[in-house]
Parts: C-alpha cells; sequence; structure tokens
C-alpha cells in the first residue's frame, strides 16, 4: 500500500497540472453565460470529465490500442490517439483564436454578446468534447506511470475534486481582471499548438509548456502590482 502512495501522489499532481487547461477553457466558457449558470457549467463540466475518465479507464486496453500506428504519411505515423489530438488541437486553436478576436475587436458588438450567452447546451457540448481529448491523452501518460487500476481511479476521483474546489476562484480571478483572460486564451491556444504538434509527432516536452505559462502569469502579476499604485496616486 506505502508503495503505491508515491505514484498515486506524483500521478496526482500531474493530473491536476494537466487540468488546469481544463479549468481555464470552461471558466472562459463559463464567462459568457449568465451568472446564475456559470457554476452550473463548471461543475456540469467537471463532473462528466470524471465520469468519462472513469468510464475510459474501464476500456483501458481499448485506449492504449489508440497509441498503435494507423497509417503513414510523408514519413509521420498516424494513431487513433494522433488524430483525437490533432482535432482538440485544431478545436483548441479556433476557439481561443475566435474568443480573443471577439475580447478585443467585437467586445462592445451587443449582437455578439446576446448569441453567446444563450447556449448552455452547446458551451457543455464544447466543454465534454475538449474533456474526450484531455481525457484519452491524461489515460495514457497515466499507463506510463503507474500499472494498478485503483491507483488511477483514485488519481481521477481526488484531482476532479480538486479542480472542483479550484475552478470557481480561478474562474472569479479571470474575469475579474480581463487582461489575464486574455494571457488565459493565449494558453489555451499554446496548448492548442502543441496538441496538434503533438498529433503530427513532433513532441513539446509539457515542462517547457507550463514553464512559459507561470512566467508570463508572473509578468501579468507584477505588471498588475505595478500600474496599481501607479492608478492610485
Amino acid at each position: 500500500m506505502f508503495d503505491a502512495l508515491i505514484p498515486l501522489l506524483s500521478l496526482i499532481a500531474l493530473e491536476v497540472i494537466l487540468g488546469i487547461d481544463n479549468i481555464i477553457f470552461i471558466s472562459i466558457l463559463a464567462d459568457k453565460l449568465p451568472e446564475a449558470q456559470r457554476n452550473k457549467l463548471r461543475y456540469w463540466g467537471l463532473s462528466l470529465a470524471m465520469i468519462m475518465r472513469l468510464v475510459l479507464l474501464a476500456f483501458i486496453a481499448w485506449i492504449l490500442k489508440l497509441d498503435k500506428e494507423l497509417f503513414r504519411f510523408q514519413d509521420i505515423s498516424f494513431s487513433g490517439k494522433a488524430i483525437i489530438l490533432m482535432v482538440g488541437g485544431l478545436f483548441l486553436i479556433y476557439k481561443s483564436t475566435r474568443e480573443i478576436y471577439h475580447k478585443t475587436e467585437v467586445v462592445n458588438d451587443s449582437r455578439h454578446t446576446q448569441k453567446a450567452v444563450g447556449g448552455f447546451s452547446r458551451l457543455l457540448g464544447e466543454v465534454i468534447l475538449l474533456d474526450l481529448v484531455f481525457s484519452i491523452d491524461s489515460i495514457i501518460t497515466a499507463v506510463g506511470m503507474v500499472q494498478e487500476l485503483w491507483v488511477m481511479y483514485t488519481a481521477v476521483i481526488v484531482t476532479v475534486l480538486i479542480m472542483l474546489v479550484a475552478s470557481a476562484p480561478i474562474s472569479a480571478f479571470i474575469q475579474k481582471h480581463p487582461s489575464f483572460k486574455i494571457l488565459a486564451l493565449c494558453f489555451l491556444l499554446m496548448i492548442g499548438v502543441a496538441l496538434l504538434a503533438d498529433g503530427l509527432g513532433f513532441h513539446i516536452p509539457k515542462g517547457y509548456i507550463y514553464f512559459s505559462m507561470a512566467f508570463a502569469f508572473l509578468v501579468d502579476i507584477i505588471q498588475m502590482k505595478t500600474i496599481k499604485p501607479a492608478t492610485e496616486q
């Protein structure tokens, strides 16, 4: 039991880091809804992410087959996982660039705002699509770290509970600071590019990506703390 504790904690830590992308995406989509529906989208989105991962773990043998080559084109090997990552990457690139354009170019257009507010079901569908991509990638990563199935189940449940607790303050912070909303969308754009590159066989170490995100976040924090006292003078 004690021997499985370190792999379990390591897997939970990894899943929480990978889950930040999911929280940011859901938080930005939730901001498009009326106040009363934002928590509902976050709880539904993260709960469905947990259910999806638990169900996929039951079909872990099939999930692992997704990592096998289906065909080859121009010396690039394509597997089921690669195709899913590419679709997810393209979807994230599309959504993040569209949201950046909306926030910077048409933020004052009431027609766009009204259209965005209306579709809880559509936004939940987008969350489920991205949950599927992140879930498959997460499970294949988990299999490389641990062998015991109960450790994976425990890590998934604990991770989603942590994400449920963290989602509200993260969402409130992003909503309160508009500059961080654009930064968060840029994070998602970078994750989308990384997923697309990974699907094409060009693996970008996640450590580089998350270090870049943390550094950009720190710079924005420093800038916010510097500008705020200046405006108060």
